[in-house]
């Protein structure tokens, strides 16, 4: 049996920081964010070895809840804290409760949640303490600080409250006022558990009650669109003081901005139980009886399975099972990942195009990435060195410019991690405008930026020389971290040369040369791990004369790598690794075949090699035929797997369709969605709030796109 011990609230945290930073200081932000906001999980595991102070689990009826005994402070927090980066509350959004009422609150005004204005203490005059010391009025002191006490607490911004058969809606509008939607005949007093949907939309309130039929009310003023919220705290089960606490069971206090949640829950087998998001601490029971009188039980027997939003696995929650409603999917915790036992599996329909974001350059390649606290970020490989490179942030409407970064003739990004920081590398092709070097011996400064958690930026670390460095791959081998470069050419003429293996020197803090290795033309990198085995690929492309060059690949024995096997390739400019099951595979983009000063040939095969494991070699699968391709990307939905090609170039035009294939087993892959490019660079796949999303660089023209993958 293990301990309850989730990490949700961390992974709330890091979701959540998925929204834009406004540069402006004259407008106020909006949260448009679409992530439900679990409330209670949120105050309940700060600190999972204990419950907070004031705070009791009960069970009734064979399911736990929180009772609180006081309205202590630790049942609050700034709202600045899930709703980041907000000044205004969200116009639409939706309230998710499951709670059980006593007979007796009828009689009383009882807060489920509040959120109210910051606080505001006025400051006595000196006069007044010299008035207080003198007279001693022990009932003039109590009534001041009663006074004072209020004041602190500041006016309610918005809240739930129940009193008299009635659920309220409170929240602060034009001019001060406080509004009061209500909604009778809920008949919630009767000591049952009872699941709520109230949902706040423009012209419409909604509220569902376990799944029933819902209780509609045209409000006569809309909910504000300019809820101002800074400063402001939400109170869990009261309003920041004694009268008026919430004297129930709560058992999940879920705010989902943006959307309605009704049909994330509804239809449910257990409609007075609909579960959104449940804090661990209160997941379903473990087999263990349960206590006659329905009070306090152990908070610390064993759940059998957590439900709710996404959260963290980890050791101490090895061989916990996870149901997530809104995947509709079943996962074991392996200490480390979770791991799919049942899954409503995604099947993909079509391609819609999400974005057309323009650029300040050319774009030769885009890496995609999280950054803890901050959300997910796209390092933009800009061809000019006057504008530079960009970091751009996700939002729900595609990504927004973060910050420039100054490159020169930036071909690649490469992001990874050390612990808990975050680094960048760029491939820099040409030299910084102060710089002079022969052209025979001629340097480049690629460089290797650390995420600033103080700045919130990408700082400048280690500057490395290079070689029209094409491409930086990074990987861990025995807990060590490498940094691998793919010097493409010194000069105009001379492409064989040494490509370098850094590894982190944790006593220098600093990346330093570990081993050197012979590439023709150096493009890519790729490493990966089969069983105990790591390998890392090299595409060469180029030897001065042809295109037709063996690429290598590289296995690691005993500290360095050591050739493992070569295949012959045409211009390789990207290797991409996948697996299929047990299948172990490699696809090779091959851009051109040229030889001396014979024409150019862009229409050609790229192919994918297999691993025989018998003959522990990679054999030719299948061929595919490509134009001028410089990418591929692997990815999956579902069960169903895919791959997308760059193709850049046929002989006579850089506007061509790049093409999306599925895997189809024994046929291997096969065309199924041609999208339009144009001199497309690179391809990257990634995932936002449970949607799917392919972003393609354009080489030749300042633009990139994205395409959101529609699924059924």
């Amino acid at each position: 049996m293990f301990f309850v011990m989730s990490s949700l609230m961390i992974v709330q945290l890091l979701l959540l920081s998925l929204r834009v930073i406004d540069t402006t200081t004259d407008t106020w932000r909006h949260c448009t964010d679409l992530i439900p906001l679990d409330l209670l999980s949120f105050v309940l595991e700060r600190d999972t070895s204990k419950l907070l102070p004031g705070v009791h689990m009960k069970e009734a009826d064979g399911v736990r809840g929180v009772h609180f005994s006081s309205p202590h402070t630790s049942m609050s927090f700034p709202s600045s804290q899930l709703l980041v980066n907000c000044d205004l509350f969200p116009k639409e959004f939706s309230i998710v409760v499951t709670l059980k009422f006593t007979h007796s609150v009828s009689k009383r005004n009882e807060y489920i949640f509040s959120l109210l204005e910051p606080k505001k203490v006025e400051k006595r005059e000196a006069g007044d303490k010299k008035d207080e010391n003198n007279k001693g009025n022990i009932l003039e002191r109590t009534k001041e600080r009663r006074q004072k006490s209020n004041g602190e607490r500041g006016r309610i911004i918005l809240g739930l409250r129940f009193s008299r058969k009635r659920l309220h809606f409170l929240f602060r509008g034009h001019g001060g006022v406080v509004e009061h939607w209500g909604f009778r005949g809920t008949r919630l007093a009767d000591n049952r558990w009872h699941t709520l949907v109230l949902a706040i939309g423009s012209h419409h309130v909604r509220l569902t009650v376990d799944c029933s039929s819902p209780l509609e009310m045209v409000p006569s003023k809309p909910f504000p669109s300019d809820l101002n919220i800074q400063g402001s705290r939400f109170y869990i089960g009261s309003r920041g003081k004694w009268k008026g606490s919430y004297s129930g069971l709560l058992r999940q206090l879920v705010l989902v901005p943006g959307s309605d949640a009704t049909h994330h829950i509804c239809p449910s087998s257990e409609p007075h139980l609909s579960v959104l998001s449940v804090p661990p601490l209160l997941s379903d029971l473990s087999i263990m009886g349960k206590e006659a009188d329905g009070h306090v039980i152990s908070y610390e027997t064993q759940e059998r399975v957590s439900v709710g939003l996404e959260r963290a696995c980890s050791e101490l929650l090895q061989g916990q099972l996870w149901f997530n409603p809104l995947r509709k999917g079943l996962y074991l915790c392996d200490g480390t990942v979770w791991i799919t036992v049942l899954e409503d599996h995604k099947r993909l329909d079509y391609v819609l195009e999400h974005q057309v974001l323009t650029t300040s350059s050319e774009t030769h390649d885009v890496e995609v990435f999280q950054v803890p606290g901050i959300g997910l970020m796209a390092a933009m490989a800009h061809r000019s060195t006057a504008s530079g490179s960009a970091v751009y942030l996700w939002s729900q409407t595609g990504f927004q410019l973060y910050q420039n970064i100054s490159t020169y003739g930036a071909l690649a990004w490469r992001h990874f991690s050390m612990g808990k920081k975050v680094f960048l590398v760029v491939s820099n092709s040409g030299s910084r405008p102060d710089k002079h070097f022969s052209k025979e011996s001629e340097t480049d400064s690629s460089v290797i930026y650390k995420w600033s958690r103080k700045r919130k930026r990408f700082v400048r670390f280690q500057t490395l020389q290079t070689h029209c460095a094409r491409d930086w791959e990074a990987f861990n081998i025995n807990q060590q971290t490498y940094l691998a470069v793919a010097n493409h050419r010194q000069g105009n003429h001379n492409h064989t040369i040494n490509s370098v293996i850094y590894k982190w020197n944790q006593l220098t803090k600093s990346f330093e040369v570990h081993q050197f290795l012979l590439t023709t033309g150096a493009y890519d990198w790729e490493f990966f791990t089969v069983g105990p085995y790591h390998f890392l690929v090299v595409a060469n492309a180029f030897d001065g004369v042809t295109t037709s060059v063996d690429s290598v690949i590289y296995v690691w024995v005993n500290g360095s790598f050591q050739v493992f096997q070569t295949i012959k390739t045409f211009c390789a400019t990207d290797w991409e690794m996948f697996q299929i099951g047990s299948r172990v595979f490699l696809a090779v983009a091959n851009g051109h075949r040229l030889h001396g000063n014979g024409p150019s040939r862009y229409t050609i095969n790229s192919t994918i090699y297999e691993l025989d494991m018998n003959g522990k070699l990679f054999v030719r699968f299948q061929d595919i035929v490509t134009y001028s391709a410089v990418d591929w990307e692997f990815f999956s939905l579902g069960e169903e797997y895919f791959l997308v090609v760059a193709n850049s170039f046929n002989g006579e035009s850089y506007s061509l369709n790049s093409i999306l294939y599925r895997w189809q087993g024994y046929e291997g892959f096969v065309p199924v969605h041609w999208l339009p490019t144009i001199g497309c660079s690179d391809w990257e796949f990634f995932s936002s709030k449970g949607e799917s999303y392919l972003m393609y660089s354009s080489a030749k023209a300042p633009l990139s796109k994205v395409f959101k993958l529609k699924t059924y």
